[in-house]
């Protein structure tokens, strides 16, 4: 007989824990490889953990509404087989090691360890709340304007009494269709349903403020953890950001003539951030050294070009989907492949995979109306891109019978490094390259 250790998998390169929602099986139950054991959420998306092998659950080692670090051994499953190697499930990552190969953080055992320390819960944002909630339940309740006392109300279906996304979903849709009543009271709105006898509705008083003149917010999980990335990300590499000014009329130009005919033909919308990635894929296929992470003093080239877009969601917080080898798209293609995305982020139905993998991240910050920003790299990659809003400006025109000043449709372009691996010399000449590819865009071009 040999023992498996499960592992919490690795959710995404930003993502260092998540919270076990419900163990579907128990001490006892038997398995199929590839039968899901658990279900777990992080701040971005819920998913199922399968079991690498098939055998005999016979030890959990955390608790539902628990939030444990990805790495940790959460299970012990004993199989039939007399030696077997211990495998991650399949939504975990492979890591790569200093020597280029892929490594997965688990270990073969052939008896039980000393017991692993239970980690507590991280605190929620919900901290005046007499239940657990997840993560997806707190977004869906931030999203839909749900008070904690809402919350406190809502009948649950999960285990002793724990609101689910159907329940919240459910909620939703009867509060829409006025089958919930609310009522106002002096200090807020709460809606009225009958909850269990054991969890009454809970008065709870408004974040502090301290002389009247200031709140205190707590920050939800999502929010802390882009706050920690965000100064990591500061901490190891030092930024370096250049600077260009392009003009993209063809461009514009072209959008406006297709635009209505792409939709009609394709049953999609065109906008201008499958042409920076278009373009983005071959500077990266130009200067392949933009494209690399840096483990100690190792640069890690990668082969695949996975671009990130930064996308911002509507609770306010940022989650960068990945457009897997971008270089094999053409442009219908990548397009379908950043609506499908940017509209299952919105919806919060983003699979794990999704997020993972990036090698290079593109952030539009002109859908703000910003003329340009200096963009935080999104570690572990070495480089970004920020592209500003798109303006009607007077510029220079070089033409045959010399120069004209004409009206042209201008915008900077931000590309922020770091300087550990990515000198001026690399990091400008990219940014060049990409802005001469938007300023040759082919404007009799058909799809």
């Amino acid at each position: 007989m040999a023992k498996f250790e499960l592992i919490m998998p690795k959710m995404g390169e930003s993502i260092m824990e998540a919270t076990i929602l419900k163990w579907v099986k128990q001490p006892g139950d038997r398995v199929e490889e590839d039968e899901t054991i658990l279900e777990i959420a992080t701040d971005k998306v819920d998913s199922e953990v399968p079991s690498p092998v098939e055998g005999v659950i016979q030890e959990i080692l955390f608790e539902e509404d628990e939030t444990v670090e990805i790495g940790k051994v959460i299970a012990i499953i004993e199989t039939d087989a007399a030696e077997a190697e211990t495998t991650p499930s399949s939504v975990v990552e492979n890591i790569p090691s200093s020597n280029g190969k892929s490594e997965v953080p688990v270990k073969e055992t052939t008896e039980v360890h000393q017991p692993v320390t239970v980690q507590q819960p991280a605190p929620s944002a919900n901290v005046q709340g007499t239940r657990f909630y997840s993560p997806l339940v707190k977004n869906i309740a931030k999203n839909e304007g749900i008070q904690i006392a809402e919350l406190e109300a809502i009948s649950g279906t999960g285990k002793d009494g724990r609101v689910t996304k159907k329940d919240m979903l459910a909620y939703v849709e009867q509060k829409k269709s006025g089958l919930v009543q609310t009522l106002n009271t002096p200090s807020q709105k709460v809606a009225t349903v009958t909850p269990p006898k054991q969890q009454p509705v809970q008065q709870v008083n408004p974040a502090k403020s301290m002389g009247g003149d200031v709140e205190v917010i707590e920050m939800d999980r999502m929010r802390r953890l882009i706050a920690d990335h965000m100064v990591m990300s500061k901490h190891t590499s030092p930024h370096v950001t250049s600077f260009v000014e392009a003009d993209v009329t063809n461009i514009v130009n072209w959008r406006n003539k297709v635009k209505k005919n792409f939709q009609t033909q394709y049953g999609e919308k065109i906008t201008f951030t499958p042409i920076f990635i278009e373009a983005l894929a071959k500077t990266i296929k130009d200067f392949p050294m933009i494209n690399v992470s840096v483990d100690g003093h190792n640069i890690i080239k990668k082969k695949n070009i996975n671009i990130g877009m930064a996308t911002a969601l509507p609770s306010g917080n940022l989650i960068v989907p990945v457009i897997k080898n971008a270089d094999q798209f053409n442009l219908l293609g990548i397009t379908k492949q950043v609506n499908d995305l940017a509209n299952r982020a919105r919806n919060n139905k983003l699979k794990p995979e999704d997020i993972q993998n990036g090698t290079y991240t593109i952030t539009n910050v002109g859908t703000f109306g910003n003329v340009m920003g200096t963009p935080i790299i999104n570690q572990p990659q070495v480089a970004i891109m920020s592209v500003g809003i798109i303006k009607k400006k007077p510029a220079v025109i070089e033409t045959e019978f010399g120069d004209v000043i004409g009206v042209r449709h201008m915008m900077y372009l931000s590309h922020s490094y770091d300087h550990r691996v990515v000198d001026g010399f690399l990091g400008g000449s990219f940014l060049r390259r990409f802005a001469d590819y938007l300023e040759a865009f082919d404007v009799n071009q058909t799809i």
